[in-house]
């Protein structure tokens, strides 16, 4: 990577920060990025090329619908991919109702223009949000409230159901979803102000629901660390979800919430391969360095789950025993799966990618998900979006019970959230100073 820019830093300057940032996003400082141990994937092959046909504009008061995807076949090689990003190309988002697309003008501009594609940089935009703390009320999540720090997420992973919110931004879920990030250099102070709110009733908060607290910026900006500090100190029960060992960084805070029963820590393992992982999440820690972390945490005494999350059918599902076997041994205690998710402008990012890695097997990949999905790439009915439908699903389900039986992955322990209690130094501070005015 080049470096990372910045966007709507406070002053208009952030000379005093562009030296950690770089050194930051730098691919030799990033373990994630160090993937000397496995091979390049393979070349380029032909494939159909999408195009997207706009619907016509909604009547008042329905909505628009969805736009139609008509396959053309070409005989030719698709473009290649930026190095190190998951997605290939930028979709534009639901939202809009125009789009950019390349086409060859016949003097061969389009070849030159998709050569030796530089990397993308990394760009950081301050979000100006007054509000930290997401409430949600689906019957299928086991969570009602999250913090994240950050908005899109540079691990790249292609499949992730969290592309599409990088829409409700103005921006693209492929591409721009991984290069041009948001955060909040408040989100501690505005998570403490919202703590204090009278009648707050604490209920295990979720880091990482959206975007992984732990993607590599984390490791100069610390935000996810500064948000532990405050539950911390408000003795507020937390569950972090990641796929990167930075998790490792908060050991000391960690370790002192397991020993009151706050913290619980889950750790997304999609596959063994290191090959695979490479391709489906470019900057992510490998596989080994994954079960590696849950083993720290397990040897820590910090209770530690393992999401085989998602299940790509026809692609990674057959290493669900095993994925479940060796987070058994590095330690876990309990694990969960989910059923890969295609909601939105994913369909196109996901199909694109497959054809791209695995164009061999992408049509019987796809047929899959669809047997899974009621004849779909998606159904987001609640109940059935995370585990889907049909024969193949339900042995899935099987599959996964009789594995977490098997290797003692079974535990499901409370979090306390009786322990909740705004510091007494500061509302001792907060009293001392509404009395100075008297």
């Amino acid at each position: 990577m080049d470096g990372v820019q910045f966007h709507g830093m406070r002053g208009g300057d952030a000379s005093d920060l562009q030296g950690d940032y770089v050194r930051e996003i730098d691919p030799e400082a990033l373990d994630a990025l160090a993937r000397a141990d496995t091979p390049e994937p393979p070349a380029q092959s032909a494939r159909s090329r999408r195009v997207r046909i706009a619907p016509p504009m909604p009547r008042p008061g329905k909505p628009a619908a969805a736009p139609v995807i008509a396959p053309v076949v070409l005989d030719e090689p698709l473009p290649p991919t930026r190095k190190g990003r998951g997605a290939a190309i930028n979709p534009p988002n639901r939202f809009e109702r125009q789009e950019q697309a390349p086409f060859d003008d016949g003097w061969a501009t389009l070849d030159a223009d998709f050569t030796d594609l530089p990397p993308l940089p990394t760009t950081l935009t301050r979000d100006a949000s007054r509000s930290v703390i997401s409430y949600n009320q689906s019957p299928d999540i086991g969570f009602d409230r999250a913090v994240n720090p950050y908005r899109g997420c540079e691990h790249g992973c292609v499949y992730c159901f969290a592309r599409p919110t990088h829409a409700y931004l103005g921006y693209s879920p492929g591409l721009d979803f991984e290069t041009k990030l948001l955060f909040k250099p408040d989100v501690a102070e505005l998570l403490e102000k919202e703590l204090r709110k009278p009648g707050y009733v604490a209920r295990p908060m979720t880091l990482g629901s959206n975007t992984d607290p732990y993607q590599p910026v984390e490791r100069t900006l610390k935000l996810t660390r500064a948000v532990l500090g405050v539950l911390d100190r408000f003795s507020h029960p937390v569950s972090i979800v990641t796929k990167s060992a930075g998790v490792l960084r908060d050991l000391d805070l960690l370790r002192d919430l397991a020993g009151r029963n706050l913290v619980r820590v889950w750790i997304s393992v999609t596959t063994l391969d290191a090959t695979l992982a490479r391709r489906m999440e470019p900057r992510a820690a490998t596989p080994m360095r994954r079960l590696q972390a849950v083993e720290a945490l397990a040897r820590a005494g910090i209770p530690v789950g393992v999401l085989a999350a998602p299940m790509i059918p026809g692609l990674n599902d057959a290493e669900l025993e095993k994925i479940l076997e060796a987070s058994a041994k590095a330690g876990a205690k309990t694990a969960g799966y989910v059923l890969l998710r295609l909601p939105h402008e994913i369909k196109q990012i996901f199909e694109d990618w497959l054809h791209r890695h695995f164009p061999e097997r992408a049509r019987h990949v796809l047929e899959l998900v669809r047997e899974t999905r009621a004849g779909a790439l998606y159904d987001a009915k609640y109940g059935q979006r995370m585990s889907g439908t049909g024969a193949y699903a339900d042995l899935l389900a099987r599959r996964f019970d009789r594995a977490a039986r098997q290797f003692g992955l079974q535990e499901r322990p409370e979090l306390d959230c009786s322990a909740f209690v705004a510091p007494m130094a500061a509302r001792r501070g907060f009293a001392e100073a509404q009395m100075s005015l008297f």
